[in-house]
C-alpha cells in the first residue's frame, strides 16, 4: 500500500501559526518563553529545558509558547507543558489509551487521539518511560498513525 504525501500545513493569516487542518480553532497570539518562567524557581526552567531536549531527540519540532502553555508540534501539537511554581503540568497525545500510574488522567478525543496528563517535579522523571511516551506522541504529531491506518508505533518502556 503506497503512503500518501502529507498535505501542506495551513498558516493562520493573523498569527502565522501553522496547522494540519485549515481554519483550526486556536487563540491567536504571539508569546515568548520568558513570560512562562517569570518569577519561577530556576529549577522549573531547567526541568522544561530537559523536557525540550527529550522532545528534540525525537526529531524536528516546533516549540510554540502560548498564553497558558508551551506546545510541541510536528504537523499537529503532540505534547505540551505548563510551568507552575514547583512543577510542570503537561500532556502527551497517544494513539491509544495507556494506563500508567504516572498519568493523572486520560481524555479520549477520538479513537486514535488520547490525551495523557502528567506532572513532572524532578529531572529523574524524564526517564526511559517518559522518553518512550514522547517518541510515541511525536509519531502522532507527525500523523503517522493516520498514514498507516493503524495505531502509532508503540515504544513501550
Amino acid at each position: 500500500m503506497a503512503t500518501r504525501k502529507p498535505l501542506a500545513l495551513w498558516t493562520c493569516p493573523r498569527c502565522r501559526r501553522r496547522f494540519a487542518n485549515r481554519n483550526q480553532t486556536h487563540a491567536c497570539g504571539r508569546h515568548d518563553l520568558a513570560h512562562h518562567f517569570h518569577g519561577k524557581d530556576p529549577a522549573i526552567r531547567a526541568l522544561f529545558e530537559a523536557v525540550r531536549d527529550a522532545v528534540a531527540a525525537c526529531g524536528p519540532v516546533t516549540v510554540i509558547p502560548e498564553k497558558t502553555r508551551i506546545a510541541f508540534q510536528v504537523r499537529m501539537s503532540f505534547a505540551q507543558v505548563t510551568p507552575r511554581a514547583r512543577w510542570l503540568d503537561g500532556h502527551v497525545v497517544l494513539a491509544r489509551r495507556l494506563q500508567h500510574p504516572r498519568f493523572r488522567r486520560i481524555e479520549s478525543i477520538s479513537p486514535r487521539n488520547h490525551v495523557h496528563h502528567f506532572r513532572l517535579t524532578t529531572l529523574d522523571e524524564i526517564d526511559a518511560a517518559f522518553r518512550g511516551w514522547l517518541r510515541e506522541a511525536y509519531a502522532v504529531g507527525a500523523q503517522e498513525h493516520l498514514r498507516t491506518g493503524r495505531g502509532a508505533r508503540r515504544l513501550d518502556a
